[in-house]
């Protein structure tokens, strides 16, 4: 019987799905240690890993020979595995796209409405205890309907988000991405990202993690939106320079930010957390119990097929 590690606690439906290999659950919610790394290529022959479980060249390098076959990614993002040296090291890798994209796509618009009326500093008002009552310039902040929307990266996630945008909301959508796509909504390609960043009252941040896309959103990027324009990410927490979005919050050169990941995650800088004009949630873009099911099925299936010597469904 193959042996097959889970590398943090799931739903319970995809444990069932893993029936008819000897399963090692392991019970911290933590990211797999350096040891860990390594026992899970030596010792067993496939595992279900996720965010934060860095398998990168030197830990494949510690394990030249591995009996682990298959890395099946509970998530889309995998820019915590080297899958160049795991390709190397004859270890196929996986994710899981489709089934995170209409629950990020729907994240990003709860940041969105948060960041923009203000929802997390007047719910904090409220508890506080210091509300004092309606009146007509109470907390007034930015209405969202007719207004343009900027995609920064407009692949699944990004054009769920656009959608949503478009026809939810009336607005209007411009993006930026490699090149321009086809679409079936109206959108306006931006080849220039600080032209984008100039021309959106919203800019919503949906690439790809990795070297490619690290502090993407720099201080030039934030110096070009507008005053009262409003950042979101939904991607990975690096693709903005932290430091730089706190300063521009703190400077109040934009009008705020809604952020669902963090550069440093778990670590949210104090300086972050201290202002009113940051909407800061603990990354829950996938965080459905239906959703998380859909994913680690999807997992299951590519585990599967990997330790069958088939192709997998969905090989990164």
């Amino acid at each position: 019987m193959k042996r097959v590690f889970v590398s943090r606690p799931l739903p319970e439906e995809i444990f069932d799905a893993l029936e008819g290999f000897e399963v090692t659950r392991r019970a911290e919610t933590t990211p797999l240690s350096g040891d860990e790394l390594c026992t899970c290529l030596r010792d067993y022959d496939g595992a279900l890993v996720t965010l934060g479980d860095a398998f990168s060249a030197e830990v494949f390098a510690d394990v030249p020979d591995p009996r682990c076959a298959a890395l099946a990614n509970f998530g889309v993002g995998f820019n915590h595995i080297d899958v160049e040296a795991a390709r190397a090291a004859g270890v196929t890798v996986t994710n899981t796209p489709g089934a995170v994209t209409d629950a990020t796509a729907d994240i990003a618009m709860t940041l969105m409405l948060m960041s923009a009326r203000r929802a997390a500093e007047g719910e904090r008002l409220v508890r506080a205890g210091a509300w004092e009552g309606w009146h007509p310039t109470q907390m007034l902040g930015l209405h969202l309907s007719g207004k343009t929307v900027g995609i920064v990266g407009l692949g699944r996630i990004g054009q769920a988000v656009a959608r949503r945008c478009h026809f939810g909301f009336g607005m209007a959508v411009k993006y930026f991405g490699r090149s321009a796509k086809d679409v079936d909504f109206p959108a306006v390609f931006v080849d220039d990202l600080k032209a984008l960043a100039g021309q959106v009252d919203v800019m919503v941040i949906a690439v790809p993690g990795g070297a490619q896309t690290h502090h993407l959103i720099d201080a030039s990027v934030l110096a070009a939106m507008q005053p009262h324009a409003h950042l979101v990410n939904i991607a990975r927490g690096d693709v903005i320079d932290e430091a730089a979005l706190i300063a521009a919050l703190q400077e109040r050169r934009i009008g705020g930010a809604g952020l669902d990941v963090y550069e440093f995650e778990p670590a949210v800088p104090a300086a972050l957390t201290a202002l009113d004009n940051a909407t800061l949630l603990p990354h829950l873009g996938t965080a459905a119990r239906e959703v998380r099911v859909d994913m680690g099925q999807m997992a299951v299936r590519n585990l599967r097929a990997m330790l069958d010597g088939q192709t997998p469904p969905n090989p990164v």
